[in-house]
């Protein structure tokens, strides 16, 4: 029996391509977004191992009927990959705390919410997986990027510690941190750009808008290669409880790595001696 793919975000960028992979080496798949209409016309029509429907994943309620619908036409989910997401750039400075919150919103109480309503299901399964989307932005900090990198942050610690809530039941879970892939996130319906307001920032604010807005189409990932990676990943037995995708990221996660050992170290003399002096009787 093809395995049921359960892919958010599916009408436009990596969704896209994640559902078309998994729709061509015969998965059923169901293909959620805003605009279930827009998400069916992208995959081509109506297909019988194709299930689309509405989600929007700021909705728990949406969440819950997306869910049920996958039950009721394909009788379950095996995977689901959290995919949906959309980028807050600016300095923190410049951003609001109303958008700061909708970020957090997208892309951490957004995969939640999906995840909250289908956890049940793979739980009397006894059986499921859980692939989350994050960012490399999601463990490493980034100019221009302190809404986005802080959600993707909580999303690795919500990710790496759910691990330990669900494996007596059989799910698996993998975090993926993408670097730059030739996605649709940088263009304006996936990101909101900011408004110079402050005149300390608004030289480099219009200066990295700029660069940004240059990248788009031209980054060196293939998502259509991410995706395929994903699947891969969605059948295996034992997948890897952390996936960093494309050569840029594992560079820098590595880098990263290194550096968080030398803090570590650095902290020993001071920070490793920080407990209570025994007391003498």
């Amino acid at each position: 029996m093809s395995k049921v793919i359960f892919v958010t975000g599916a009408g436009r960028g990596l969704g896209t391509d994640i559902a078309r992979e998994a729709l061509a080496v015969g998965y059923q798949v169901v293909a959620t977004g805003r605009r279930p209409e827009e998400v069916e016309k992208t995959l081509g029509g109506p297909q019988d191992n194709l299930l689309v429907t509405k989600l929007d994943i700021t909705s728990p309620q949406d969440a819950e009927a997306a869910a049920q619908a996958a039950v009721d036409r394909f009788g379950r989910i095996d995977v689901l990959i959290n995919n949906a997401g959309n980028f807050y750039a600016g300095y923190f400075e410049e951003i609001t705390a109303e958008q700061m919150r909708r970020q957090f919103e997208t892309n951490l109480f957004g995969p939640m919410n999906v995840t909250r309503a289908i956890l049940p299901i793979l739980r009397g399964q006894r059986d499921g997986h859980i692939i989350t989307l994050s960012s490399s932005a999601g463990l490493i900090g980034q100019e221009f990027c302190v809404a986005y990198a802080a959600s993707k942050f909580a999303v690795e610690g919500w990710m790496e510690s759910l691990r330990y809530d669900v494996e007596p039941y059989n799910i698996r879970t993998t975090v993926v941190e993408p670097g730059f892939f030739r996605t649709e996130l940088l263009v304006d319906a996936s990101t909101t750009w900011p408004e110079p307001t402050i005149a300390d920032y608004a030289e480099r604010t219009t200066a990295t808008i700029t660069t940004w807005k240059s990248m788009n189409g031209q980054q060196g990932g293939d998502p259509a290669k991410l995706a395929r990676a994903l699947l891969t990943i969605a059948d295996q037995t034992e997948p890897p409880l952390r996936f960093v995708a494309g050569a840029d990221a594992i560079e820098g996660v590595e880098a990263k790595a290194r550096e968080l050992l030398a803090q570590a170290q650095a902290s020993r003399e001071l920070g490793g001696n920080l407990g209570y002096d025994d007391v003498s009787a």
